[in-house]
Order: C-alpha cells, then structure tokens, then sequence
C-alpha cells in the first residue's frame, strides 16, 4: 500500500485541496490481487487503490468512456502470420497504465483509507486518471494512441488496437493493445527494438521478453508453428465446477439427449421445465466456455 501511494505521488496523479463549495468527493478503496505467471505460480502480491467511479455522475465527472481493445480474431492472425513468416512475439506490460491518462474534468475524490492524516476537510483534486474512474481506460487508450502515431505508427481502422510502421525496405512492425497489455512482433528485429524504445521513452514499461502468457492463454513455439492452450483456464473452470474429479469424455455432448425448440414446446405444450436456482451461475459458465472455445473450438457447437 505505501509503495502504491508513493508511485501515486511519484505520477502527481492528485493535489491535496479543501473541498470546495458545492463539490461532493467520489470515494475509495483499495483492491488487493495476485498475479500468477504462465505456469500458475504465484509472480507477486498487488495492492492497488480505485476510485468509487459508480458515484461519479455522467455529464459531471466524466463524458466517454468507450475505450476499444484488441479483437481475439487479430490476436489469432497476428500469431499465425508470425508463426508462418518465422517472427519473433514479444510482450510488454505498462506499470500502472490508468495513472497516466491525463483528466480533463474537475473531479474530488476523498482521501485514501489509512492515509487520512491530512485533515477532516481536505479531498484529492484529480490531476490524472485513476484505476476505477468510467473514463480512466479511455484517457489511457487516447495517450498510448496519441503517443504510437506521432512516433510514425498507423492505425487500423478494423481494428483500433492494431497499429503498423513500416519502413522503405519494406520490413513492418505490428502492436497489439490490449489496455496495458502490449503484443509486438514484426519482419524486422531493428524495427522492434525502435518500437520498444519508443514505448519506453514515453511511459514506465516492463519488457516480459518473449511472448508466454497472453489475455489467459499460454503460447508454446516449436518448429512446426505456435501453439496456444488455455490449460490453467482449464482447468480452473474444471475445479470451480466440482468436476475436477469426473471421467473425461471424448464428446462435449450427451448422446442419445433429444434438444427442442422453443416452437417444439409450444406445438406439443411442453410447459414443465427444469429451472435454475440462480441463473447467473449457468451464464457465468457459459460465457467462461465461449472464452475457453477460442483454443479449443471442438467444444463450439456444444457452448
């Protein structure tokens, strides 16, 4: 926690103001996570201070909040042209990425729990963004943007996380934005460090070196190509279910189980259903199973 608030200071992320007159400050809190590396294993503790953004008011305390990251479709493409033209991956991470979009709105938070020994009175004017403000992941986006293209890079209008540099030779190199997660690749190593340089150059950036671990899934080089598991997802899906024990099978499906259709019900009056106590739970899965089908589309038609 101290070395959170000592990098929030570090970053000038806020002043320390009386409120004023007609302002009411938005809270905080602080949101404790651990980070695992690919293999699962614990990589550090992280404590780390959010603003309350859900009392902020629209029109007041923020505008826009849309912010757009890379599509899972580019992911697969990039990692294929690498893996067919025998490029490199690279992977980077920005230190505390929300703290260093700019805020343009006026906005008051209190200050943070433990660290209130400035005075009853006294709040926090936000100079810059803050991890749980609505526009803090936009004003992060629009700064990495800003910064890409006036160092030569262009940006795809597919895909607004994708941006491409070239140079007279020929030789190209690709970045993938995923907010504070950064997948490099390209036909030139020259081309690739000139792009590492200007990322570092512009903000606190952590080179993980070689791509290993990426949005929850684990890519392996050989000389047949990259393969990419999500065998940690996997198997966490599996236990938070109760089936870790359960004998695998080599369909997803039930045989022999007849599905209807809504239609179906209504012409033969099927109306008895067997209803989930909480619903949630069922779409939670759901959704965890469309994420894991990126890697492992046999189980597509079944989700």
């Amino acid at each position: 926690m101290d070395q959170e608030i000592q990098a929030l200071s570090t970053n000038k992320t806020w002043d320390i103001v009386d409120l004023p007159l007609g302002k009411s400050p938005i809270g905080c809190k602080w949101v404790y996570k651990i980070k695992f590396k690919a293999d699962g294993s614990v990589e550090r503790y992280k404590a780390r201070l959010v603003a309350k953004g859900f009392t902020q008011q629209e029109g007041i305390d923020y505008h826009d909040t849309f912010s757009p990251v890379v599509k899972m479709v580019t992911v697969r493409c990039v990692v294929a042209l690498a893996a067919q033209s025998g490029w490199c991956l690279f992977q980077m991470d920005v230190y505390n990425a929300f703290l260093q979009g700019d805020l343009f709105e006026e906005v008051y938070m209190s200050l943070p729990p433990g660290f209130g020994s400035q005075g009853e009175n006294k709040v926090c004017r936000l100079l810059k963004s803050l991890y749980g403000l609505k526009q803090a992941s936009r004003q992060w986006n629009q700064k990495l943007t800003n910064a890409l293209m006036q160092s030569g890079f262009t940006q795809s209008k597919l895909d607004y996380s994708l941006f491409t540099k070239t140079n007279s030779t020929g030789d190209i190199v690709i970045i993938l934005i995923y907010v504070d997660d950064l997948l490099i690749t390209g036909s030139s190593d020259r081309l690739i460090q000139e792009a590492k340089d200007t990322l570092h150059h512009n903000f606190k950036m952590k080179d993980l070196g070689e791509l290993r671990y990426f949005l929850g899934i684990e890519f392996a080089r050989s000389k047949d190509g990259i393969l990419m598991n999500q065998r940690r997802y996997a198997l966490e899906l599996v236990s938070e279910c109760g089936l870790a024990g359960s004998k695998p099978t080599s369909t997803p499906l039930e045989q022999n189980q007849k599905l209807t259709s809504v239609e179906y019900d209504r012409q033969f009056n099927i109306t008895e259903y067997d209803e989930l106590e909480d619903r949630r739970i069922y779409q939670r899965l759901i959704g965890r199973l469309l994420y894991l089908a990126m890697t492992r589309p046999d189980i597509s038609f079944a989700v």
